[in-house]
């Protein structure tokens, strides 16, 4: 079946059988390899990207889901409008806070971490370990992305480390 879609602000066509899944098309059919390949089963949240500002895992959303959606991917999501005051800033406090390691599921976690800035006026501690808890890095970088993302949250990143 063909697919119109709008994927960082700009339309694409592709021909892709109904369940395949959006990490697929973007990756295999659009080259958008920022995206990453975790667990095929939308558990690790490497595939994050954003529908309609939600986080969502892409290994497990089937193309057809997307209908006239709006997905926006690690490539471009700090020129998106939308999100771009929070990008910007979840990219830099990532540098700030030196929170990659190995790097693989830093896509997700950003991603994972916009939306949640994005989403939520208010955050606190347990709100951004809940927000973040579905996203696994193999390297243990919890505590710098947490730090990072209630450094642009404004939350008081030293009573999270206490707590």
């Amino acid at each position: 079946m063909k697919y119109t879609l709008s994927i960082n602000n700009r339309v694409h066509q592709v021909e892709a059988e109904p369940d395949m899944p959006v990490l697929w098309v973007l990756r295999d059919l659009l080259n958008f390899t920022g995206t990453k390949f975790g667990c095929g089963k939308g558990l690790c949240g490497a595939c994050t990207v954003l529908l309609n500002g939600q986080a969502l895992r892409s290994c497990s959303l089937p193309i057809s889901a997307v209908g006239d959606g709006k997905l926006a991917t690690i490539e471009e999501v700090d020129r998106i409008a939308e999100y771009k005051k929070n990008a910007i800033a979840i990219k830099q406090a990532w540098q700030d806070n030196n929170v990659p390691q190995c790097g693989y599921c830093q896509p997700g976690q950003i991603m994972s971490a916009i939306a949640l800035v994005s989403n939520n006026s208010r955050l606190d501690k347990q709100a951004i370990k809940n927000g973040m808890s579905g996203n696994i890095c193999r390297c243990g970088t919890y505590a710098r992305i947490e730090k990072a993302i209630c450094s642009v949250a404004g939350v008081n990143c030293k009573e999270m480390e206490s707590k």
